[in-house]
């Protein structure tokens, strides 16, 4: 999942157990939809991302800066992943209200389209109460 800076998603995906999370970072990046901007065009791409150790890998880097997005991903045995915190607690958080809804997590479905589609309406429904406040 990806999420913005206040911990609204906006990209979702799921995978296998099995599967690494840096496999995923890619799709997810290319799934985030064109965002609204007052001025200009809209625009298709974060400008940031924040990612911890298990993204630290050159292909990674590397796409990322083809793409103009800038990164701050903490890197395996030089830095410490606690200077994160700050930008993690959102999409703990945002995990946290994925949790609160029934059917994603307990993962009832057997499908993967099923599974998908409930993740994806319950991402709708934090979107929703949260722009209503």
């Amino acid at each position: 999942m990806i999420t913005e800076r206040t911990g609204l998603p906006l990209s979702v995906g799921i995978s296998g157990a099995n599967m690494h999370d840096s496999q995923a970072l890619e799709p997810l990046v290319r799934g985030i939809p064109p965002i609204r901007s007052r001025r200009g065009p809209r625009r298709r791409r974060p400008a940031k991302l924040h990612g911890d150790k298990g993204y630290d890998y050159n292909h990674l880097r590397r796409w990322l800066r083809s793409r103009g997005i800038r990164h701050r991903i903490a890197r395996k045995g030089i830095e410490s992943s606690t200077r994160l915190g700050r930008h993690r607690w959102t999409i703990e958080r945002t995990m946290a209200w994925l949790a609160g809804c029934r059917r994603p997590h307990r993962r009832y479905e057997r499908k993967a389209e099923h599974f998908l589609a409930f993740t994806s309406i319950a991402c709708t429904l934090i979107c929703y109460h949260r722009l209503a406040k």
